[in-house]
């Protein structure tokens, strides 16, 4: 017995009983099943590896600026400042607690999995019809299907009586699949054409079928999807990669100059002094921003609600900040950049082509002959075939609140919608025309009858496809209603033209009947039907996705399609939304299908990847390729998915975007945001908002920077000069938490810049801070510097004033340098503009909530003693806040020599 073939759909029925070693009508023995399960083990999907929550939380501590503080306040402590080395080691403690809060990576998908696995499955063992455990399935089980049974393993069958599957939790389409027992020769055949094989977690809508199980547990297509899932790399944004290229730059800087600052001490003094580690602790504590990381972190999390406004749900913080950047968004079709809503856009009757309007579920829409509005009351043919395609049928239009649903098949609401478009209701029709019997569809035959009595006659109307019904008709209908020869090759080409536009079509039927007839059956339908008309449908495309499509071209973002649907539909959604840029000269590739994109190299793929928009019946694994491919070519790639099927090319990416109507629990937990509303058009509206975030970010660090390399070169100053030092560890670490606690903030809500998405994504590779930006933080962080160090020396050598006086008049310059540089960083490009604080809600309370935290730490003595300050004269307050505007206007000017 094997079980490697990959083939099974190849195989008549009778090999694969050989091949599996079982008996077609008898199933395994019970020795057999046991035998095959200590071999093959349980039907379960194994779970990958997780990381406990105590290695999360350790985890926040592995960083290098961390490593540097925790040094520096262990050295504090053995020195015996207990409050400086206290105040540090809780700092440390908060940001890691807020990184460990806001970062919940546990993998969830996996569960999610083995959840999806059904608990019970129908067998037949020892020629007996038992109910067994599923997880207790092994290969070559005999198993019976029924409608509304969930498939329990990857089976081919053996035996198959109108069986339908919806497979969207493979293949990411909601329509069902009809299937059938009978040999595929096709081996390159994909998943989604495999008509034979029905497949784990997939559920049976319609009919019966008995197959063998071929695969179980990790090796059903379920399950291969399980292990991709654990393979795929969870990567880290680009926001991340640059902090951690960020933080080792400043730790090397941070090492030297605490290095230099105790070697000097040590050749000054000869000896290893208190001082020269303070002053190292000091220098250490100041270069690092500490309030940075949550600044950064909350800053997310505002960006997080601003995107819930927007119907888009963020589930790993860090995403908010990659949308910024995303170069490529892979979107799946169905539901996504369509309604998945079937709707019927043409009919062709009467030897003439009509459009119909309207989108989706709601009965609203005109009929049109060329350019024309037209009443199909008025118009026999026309008329005949909305009311054939609404009696023929066992769906219901249901409106709740205003808001129409399918309650059946798609393809038959699709019907009843256009039938309401002309004012008809299945009532109003059925108390006219009542059914008196029907047979349902069958996929042997192809078709749906139903037997109406109308006020003379009775009446038969089929639908079902081109072929099983044109073969039956020797009649068709004339424009005016007549029944006259049929022309084939009419309605043959008609028909083409729409299939050649990835219209689904549907040919609709009727047959006059003697008075007496009561009972419907197949032999009546055999001849002497009369073709009525056509109906063609396709699911929509949302009409606002048409304009995020241009509008994420002009933001240069590439967007390709992704779908498991046939290739004529999808180049033809493609062409109706934009994707397809019909200019391109003739050769050039904008679609494959999954099998041309299995036959072709990486190499040859990603020549073409510029141009290719549409990718169409793909698998899992061609899902997750693309997506590697494209990163390999430095693009940010969002990926949009629903089903199973997409989890590992969600994970992979990195932006992974599931849907939050039709997303399955496996998709959700593999993604990064999750769409409330499934639309399109809310990935260009995170993007948006992704690049505001981004802006603000810079804006934060912009304004945190010169504040810890003023800090640090005032310490520089002091240890070349041999001074005391103007600041304390512990006065650093207030001015690093509550400045960007508290100021550092306000910059988060700052408004999006107009123009925002007419301007190309940032390079990832770019660094965080540009040359710009680089050298306007100097200038502050030196201008900072001199204001609070001449005040320093001022203070202590001509004032006469105590050095806790002195200390608390440096800590309040930096402060109050820091609320004008706000309004400065407001606007990064140009000079005195933003200064009103009508745009940001927060600028004023976090203004006036810093005044009263520095009024706080000046004259309260119990402040006064944590933090070794000193309450102050109101002169010194006014030179103060005079210094700290004398600073703000020398930036503004500063800006203007900048821009020269």
């Amino acid at each position: 017995m094997t079980t490697t073939t990959q083939e099974w759909h190849c195989l008549p029925p009778e090999e694969v009983c050989k091949q599996l070693a079982c008996e077609a009508s008898t199933g395994l023995t019970e020795q057999e099943v046991q035998e095959r399960q200590a071999a093959y083990g349980k039907n379960i999907i194994a779970p990958g590896k997780r990381k406990s929550a105590l290695i999360r939380l350790l985890l926040q501590f592995h960083n290098p600026l961390i490593y540097i503080l925790l040094f520096s306040a262990s050295v504090a402590l053995l020195m015996g400042s207990v409050v400086d080395s206290s105040i540090i080691y809780g700092v440390v403690l908060i940001n890691a607690i807020i990184g460990f809060i806001q970062e919940d990576k546990a993998e969830k998908a996996i569960s999610s999995l083995s959840g999806s696995l059904v608990t019970n499955a129908t067998v037949i063992r020892n020629g007996e019809t038992l109910v067994v455990d599923a997880r207790e399935l092994v290969p070559g089980d005999l198993v019976l299907l029924a409608s509304g049974a969930k498939v329990p393993a990857d089976m081919r069958l053996i035996k198959s009586r109108d069986l339908q599957t919806v497979e969207g939790v493979l293949t990411g389409e909601s329509a069902p699949v009809e299937k059938q027992a009978d040999q595929i020769k096709e081996k390159q055949t994909g998943l989604a054409d495999r008509t034979n094989m029905v497949y784990a977690s997939t559920l049976v809508t319609y009919g019966q079928a008995t197959g063998i199980v071929v695969a179980t547990g990790d090796q059903t297509e379920v399950g291969k999807i399980s292990q991709m899932l654990n393979q795929a790399e969870s990567l880290e944004t680009p926001l991340t990669i640059k902090f951690q290229e960020f933080s080792k730059a400043i730790t090397y800087v941070i090492i030297g100059f605490a290095v230099l600052a105790i070697a000097i001490g040590y050749f000054r003094e000869g000896t290893l002094s208190q001082q020269s580690l303070l002053q190292s602790i000091a220098l250490a504590v100041g270069a690092i921003p500490e309030g940075l990381p949550a600044a950064i972190t909350i800053t997310l999390a505002i960006g997080v609600s601003r995107m819930a406004l927007r119907r888009v749900i963020i589930r790993k913080l860090p995403a908010v900040e990659t949308l910024g950047s995303t170069t490529v968004i892979c979107s799946d079709k169905t539901g996504t950049l369509t309604k998945n809503q079937m709707t019927v856009k043409h009919i062709y009757t009467g030897g003439v082509m009509y459009d119909v309007d309207g989108t989706g579920y709601a009965p609203q829409g005109d009929f049109k002959r060329g350019n024309e509005t037209v009443t199909p009351n008025d118009i026999v043919p026309l008329n005949e075939c909305l009311v054939a395609g609404l009696l023929c049928n066992d769906s219901q239009l249901v409106n709740a609140d205003g808001v129409y649903d399918i309650q059946g098949d798609p393809t038959e609401g699709a019907l009843i919608v256009s039938a309401h478009k002309a004012g008809m209701t299945y009532a109003k029709q059925a108390a006219v025309m009542p059914r008196l019997d029907a047979i349902p569809f069958e996929s042997q035959h192809q078709y749906m009858a139903s037997l109406h009595q109308s006020e003379k006659e009775r009446i038969i109307y089929i639908k079902g496809s081109i072929e099983a019904l044109l073969q039956r008709s020797n009649h068709m209908l004339t424009s005016t209603g007549e029944e006259v020869a049929i022309d084939k090759q009419a309605i043959i080409d008609a028909a083409a033209s729409l299939s050649r536009k990835g219209i689904r079509v549907l040919t609709i039927a009727r047959k006059k009947m003697d008075s007496d007839t009561s009972r419907l059956d197949h032999h009546h339908l055999e001849t002497g039907l009369c073709i009525i008309g056509l109906q063609g449908m396709i699911d929509p495309p949302r009409p606002e996705v048409i304009e995020s499509v241009a509008y994420c071209k002009g933001a240069g973002i590439d967007v390709k399609m992704i779908t498991g649907d046939h290739v004529l539909t999808a180049v033809a959604i493609g062409q109706q939304i934009g994707l397809l840029d019909a200019t391109l000269p003739e050769g050039v590739m904008t679609h494959l299908s999954g099998k041309e994109l299995e036959e072709m190299d990486d190499a040859t793929l990603m020549q073409n990847l510029p141009t290719l928009k549409v990718f169409a019946r793909v698998t899992p694994e061609q899902k997750l390729r693309l997506v590697k491919l494209l990163q390999s070519q430095r693009h940010i790639v969002a990926m949009t998915g629903d089903g199973v099927n997409d989890s590992p090319a969600l994970k992979q990416a990195n932006i992974g975007v599931a849907m939050g109507i039709t997303g399955t629990d496996v998709s959700k937990e593999a993604a990064d945001i999750v769409l409330t509303d499934d639309n399109f058009a809310s990935i260009y509206a995170a993007v948006e908002e992704g690049r505001a975030v981004y802006d603000n970010l810079i804006k934060i660090i912009m304004w945190t920077l010169p504040t810890n390399i003023g800090i640090g070169l005032i310490i520089l100053a002091a240890v070349f000069m041999n001074i005391e030092l103007p600041i304390l560890p512990s006065q650093i670490l207030w001015i690093n938490m509550t400045m960007a606690g508290v100021l550092g903030l306000t910059l988060a809500f700052e408004p999006r810049l107009a123009g925002i998405m007419n301007r190309p994504p940032r390079d990832s590779e770019s660094p965080i801070l540009s040359g710009t930006i680089i050298w306007r933080t100097a200038f502050v962080g030196t201008l900072m510097t001199l204001a609070a160090f001449v005040l320093y020396q001022y203070l202590i050598h001509t004032a006469g004033e105590t050095i806790e006086v002195a200390r608390t008049v440096v800590v309040n310059t930096i402060v109050a340098i820091g609320v004008f540089y706000l309004f400065s960083c407001r606007s990064m490009g140009s000079a005195f503009k933003h200064l009103s604080m009508k745009t940001n809600r927060m600028l004023l309370p976090g203004i006036v909530i810093m005044i009263g935290l520095q009024l706080f730490i000046t004259y309260t003595p119990f402040m006064n003693h944590i933090f070794h300050t000193s309450g102050v004269s109101f002169q010194w307050n006014i030179i103060t806040l005079g210094t700290a505007f004398v600073s703000f206007l020398t930036i503004e000017f500063y800006k203007i020599f900048e821009k020269k």
